[in-house]
C-alpha cells in the first residue's frame, strides 16, 4: 500500500516538528519555565519586525485571522484523530479574532486550544489501547479514506473511537500482507519452514503498530508547552510567506549547523533508546571518533562537566542529555557509559569544532571513452557566517575544480539536484568561477531600487564544457546558479521541467536585540523574507523555476511541485535586465537536439516516464479496503504493476567513478570516508541521469570562450543574506 504520499502531505507539519527535535540531534533545548509574559512579548516582538522588516507584509485582518486558524489547527490534529467538531465550535469563536488577540498579546485561543489538545491526546492514548488488545476483524466489508484535508472532524468520540479503529485496522492490515510476504520467502528458501498462521501475523502486526504508537506518544507527551506555542507562531509568520519562520533558541542553533556544516561538542550523534541515550554514530574526524574509546552502541548513562559530579542521565529528555554533552571548544566532558559487552566505563573527551563531512562539496573522475570527465557534487551553498576563514561552499568547489582539472578532466558536472539553497554571497562567487566577470543577480527590497550582484574577478577557473543538473527540490541559491549559467550560455542546465522556483531571499533577525532586559532569557529569531532576487535577464525564478534546456523525465513529471503548489506563495514578477554579454560559444541547439534524440531511444528514460504518469494517476488514491482478500488483491495488483519498474532501480550504466589522489590518501586512515565513497560511486553508476549528463559534455566539443563585454562595474558591496 501506497499511502506515503497523503501521510506526508497532510502531516509535514507534524512530521517536521517530531524530525527536528528528535532521532539525531547535535543542539539542545534549554529548560524551559513556562511564561506567559514571555509569549505575549514573543507576540509583540514578531508582529513589529514582520511589519517593518518583511518584503511584502499581509494585512493582519479577518481574512489572515481565518487562514491562521485553518493552519494552526491542521499543524496540531493534521489527520482529524484528536478533536471532535464541538472543539472545533469552542474554537471557531475566536476564527475571526485572531489578529485582534495578537496585537493585544491575548492568548486565550492558544490557551484554550493548548489545553484541550493535551486532554484529547490523552483520552486517544486510552483509545488505541483498548482497541489494540484485541484482534481485528479482516472479514469485514468496509473501507477507509485517508483524505484527511477534505474530511470533516468527527461529529463526537464514538465516531472518533470509530476512525481510530479503522486507521488502526489499516496499519496493521498493511503490516499484515507485508510480513506475509516475508513468509512466504522464507519458505521458499527452506522447504522445512513452518509459515506463520494468519492470527499469528496479526497478533505480531499489533504489537508493532502498538510499540510505534507508544513511542510516538512518549515522545510527543515530552513536548512542551513552549513547543506547542511555537507551532503556533509559525501558524501566524507562516502566512506572511511560506519561507518566513521563527526560530525557538535550540532551533536557532540547528540552523547555525545546518548552514556551516560545523558544531561545537564531541562530534557523535546520539538517539533515545527506551529511557537511555545510545550512539547511534560517530562522526569521522570529530574528537568520539578520534579517540576511539567511544563507540556506536554505548548506553549513556551519565555526564559530567571536567571534574564536576556526575548526572544521571537515565530518563532524562534527549534534548536535555545532548545540551549537557554539548559544549564550548577546549571544555571537557566526561561520559559514562555501558559498553555493548555490559562493561561500565567512563570517557573523557574535549569538545572541539566538528565538521559534518557529508554537508560538503565532493567530486569524482570518470571515463567515458577515452574521455575524461567530473562530477561535483554540492549538497548545499555552506558558508559559516561567523567566520569567514572557515570552509565555504565556494571555496571547497574552487579546489575541487582544480584537482579535477590535475586529473586532465574535458568536461565537469555540477550536480545541484536536492541543493535547498544556503548563502547568496556564496553563490554569487562561485557563478564566477565560470564567468569572467559581470552581474550574477538582481535583488530588489520592498519600495527600493534593485541592486545588481556582480562577478568582479576576472579569473575563469573553468572555461571548459559545463552541465549543471537540477531537480524539483533544486531551490533558491541553486536557482540562482543554474539561471546565470544559463543566462550567459556559460552551459547546459539538465534535469526537471523546472527548479523548486524559490526567489525569495530571507534574512535571520535575532529577536534578542529589540529587549533591553534578559530577564526573560534567550527569545530566538525570526528568519523572514527581506528581498526578492531576479535572474539578470529581468525574470523571477518565483515560483516558476528555472527551466531547464534539457528535460529529463522523472517521477514527479506529472505532478506540481515546488512552490508554486504553496498556496500563500509570492507571485511570479519581472524587472528590467541587467546589463551583460554572453558567452561567444553561445549555440547549445545542435547539443540539445541530440539529447532529446538519445532519451527518446533510450528504454529507460520511457519507463521512467511511463513511471511518472503511473505514480500522477495513483496519488490521489485515497480510499482503502479493510476486507483482507479485497486490501490483498489490490496490493498484488500494485505490486505487480510495479514489477514493470524494477529495471529503473537494477540499471547500471556501467562507468567507472574513482575518487582524486588526495581523497585515496585519506582513506589509508578513514575507512569510513572510503565506505562513504564507495557508495556514492556505486550511486553514480547505476545513475541514468550523470549518464546522459555525461553524453551532453562529450557533444560540447568545443571549450566556451567567454567575452569580456562592455560592463560598468561599480564598487557595490555583495550583501551577505540567506537564502535557503
Amino acid at each position: 500500500m501506497n499511502t506515503f504520499w497523503q501521510f506526508m502531505k497532510r502531516n509535514y507539519k507534524i512530521v517536521l516538528l517530531i524530525t527536528a527535535l528528535s532521532a539525531i540531534l547535535w543542539s539542545f533545548m534549554p529548560n524551559k519555565k513556562e511564561d506567559p509574559e514571555k509569549d505575549k512579548l514573543l507576540l509583540e516582538l514578531l508582529t513589529f519586525v514582520l511589519e517593518k522588516g518583511h518584503y511584502d507584509p499581509v494585512a493582519m485582518d479577518d481574512a489572515f485571522s481565518k487562514s491562521v486558524f485553518k493552519e494552526y489547527i491542521n499543524s496540531i490534529d493534521p489527520s482529524k484523530r484528536f478533536f471532535v467538531q464541538s472543539d472545533i465550535e469552542e474554537f471557531k469563536k475566536y476564527e475571526t479574532q485572531i489578529d485582534d488577540m495578537i496585537k493585544n498579546r491575548d492568548l486565550k485561543f492558544f490557551e484554550l486550544t493548548y489545553s484541550r489538545l493535551i486532554e484529547r491526546m490523552g483520552e486517544s492514548r486510552k483509545i488505541y489501547k483498548e482497541l489494540m488488545d484485541k484482534p481485528f476483524d479482516f472479514n469485514k466489508d468496509e473501507t477507509i479514506d485517508t483524505d484527511y484535508e477534505k474530511m470533516p472532524f468527527a461529529k463526537n468520540k464514538q465516531e472518533l473511537r470509530g476512525r481510530w479503529e479503522k486507521q488502526l485496522k489499516l496499519s496493521v492490515l498493511s503490516s499484515v500482507t507485508d510480513k506475509q510476504k516475508l513468509e512466504e520467502d522464507k519458505k521458499k528458501s527452506d522447504a522445512k519452514y513452518q509459515v506463520k498462521s494468519l492470527s499469528e501475523l496479526e497478533k505480531d502486526s499489533r504489537e508493532t503498530t502498538l510499540k510505534s504508537l507508544n513511542e510516538y506518544f512518549d515522545f510527543v507527551e515530552e513536548l512542551t508547552r513552549s513547543d506547542w506555542f511555537s507551532i503556533y507562531i509559525n501558524a501566524i509568520v507562516e502566512r506572511f510567506d511560506p519561507h518566513t519562520f521563527y526560530f525557538a533558541p535550540e532551533e536557532k542553533d540547528r540552523f547555525d549547523v545546518s548552514m556551516s556544516g560545523t558544531l561545537e561538542g564531541i562530534g557523535a550523534r546520539l538517539q533515545k533508546k527506551n529511557d537511555i541515550t545510545e550512539v547511534s554514530e560517530l562522526i569521522p574526524g570529530g574528537p568520539a571518533w578520534r579517540g576511539k574509546e567511544l563507540e556506536q552502541g554505548d548506553l549513556i548513562m551519565k555526564v559530567a562537566q571536567g571534574n564536576d559530579e556526575p548526572v544521571d542521565v537515565v530518563g532524562m529528555r534527549l534534548d536535555d542529555v545532548v545540551k549537557k554533552i554539548k559544549g564550548k571548544k577546549g571544555t571537557e566532558v566526561r561520559l559514562t557509559v555501558k559498553k555493548v559487552d555490559g562493561t561500565i566505563k567512563v570517557i573523557s573527551i574535549i569538545r572541539e569544532v566538528v565538521e559534518l563531512e557529508e554537508t560538503y562539496a565532493k567530486s569524482s573522475v570518470v571515463k567515458q571513452g577515452d574521455k575524461t570527465y567530473g562530477v561535483i557534487y554540492l549538497p548545499k551553498f555552506y558558508i559559516n557566517f561567523e567566520n569567514k576563514d572557515n570552509r565555504d561552499a565556494f571555496k571547497d568547489v574552487a579546489k575541487e575544480i582544480e584537482r579535477l582539472k590535475a586529473a586532465g578532466v574535458e568536461g565537469i558536472v555540477m550536480d545541484l539536484r536536492d541543493n535547498g539553497g544556503g548563502s547568496l554571497q556564496t553563490v554569487v562567487d562561485m557563478v564566477g568561477l565560470f564567468i569572467q566577470d559581470g552581474p550574477v543577480v538582481q535583488i530588489k527590497s520592498s519600495g527600493k531600487r534593485k541592486e545588481v550582484l556582480y562577478d568582479k574577478d576576472s579569473k575563469v577557473q573553468w572555461d571548459g564544457p559545463l552541465v549543471v543538473m537540477v531537480n524539483n527540490f533544486s531551490a533558491s541559491a541553486s536557482e540562482i546558479f543554474a539561471a546565470a549559467i544559463q543566462d550567459y550560455k556559460r552551459g547546459i542546465v539538465i534535469g526537471s521541467k523546472h527548479s523548486y522556483g524559490k526567489g525569495t531571499v530571507q534574512n535571520v533577525i535575532d529577536l534578542n536585540q529589540f529587549v533591553r532586559s534578559s530577564s526573560y532569557g534567550d527569545l530566538g529569531a525570526l528568519k523572514t523574507t527581506t528581498q526578492k532576487f531576479y535572474r539578470i535577464n529581468g525574470g523571477s525564478t518565483q515560483r516558476e523555476g528555472v527551466l531547464s534546456d534539457i528535460v529529463m523525465p522523472d517521477r514527479y513529471s506529472y505532478i506540481d511541485m515546488g512552490e508554486r503548489d504553496i498556496e500563500n506563495a509570492m507571485p511570479w514578477d519581472k524587472i528590467d535586465e541587467a546589463a551583460y554579454t554572453v558567452s561567444k560559444t553561445a549555440s547549445f541547439d545542435d547539443v540539445i537536439a541530440k539529447s532529446k534524440e538519445r532519451m527518446a531511444a533510450n528504454p529507460t528514460f520511457r519507463l521512467i516516464d511511463e513511471n511518472a504518469k503511473w505514480i500522477n494517476e495513483r496519488k490521489d488514491v485515497n480510499v482503502y479496503s479493510l476486507n483482507f482478500n479485497k486490501f490483498k488483491a489490490e496490493e498484488d495488483a500494485i505490486a505487480e504493476k510495479a514489477k514493470r519498474f524494477k529495471g529503473i532501480v537494477d540499471y547500471k550504466n556501467n562507468l567507472k567513478y574513482t575518487s582524486l589522489p588526495y581523497e585515496q590518501e585519506l582513506f589509508k586512515n578513514d575507512t569510513l570516508l572510503a565506505q562513504k565513497r564507495e557508495r556514492w560511486h556505486e550511486s553514480l553508476s547505476k545513475d541514468v541521469y550523470v549518464e546522459e549528463a555525461l553524453n551532453v559534455l562529450s557533444d560540447m566539443k568545443s571549450k566556451a570562450v567567454l567575452s569580456k563585454g562592455s560592463i560598468s562595474l561599480k564598487d557595490k558591496k555583495n550583501k551577505l543574506a540567506e537564502v535557503k
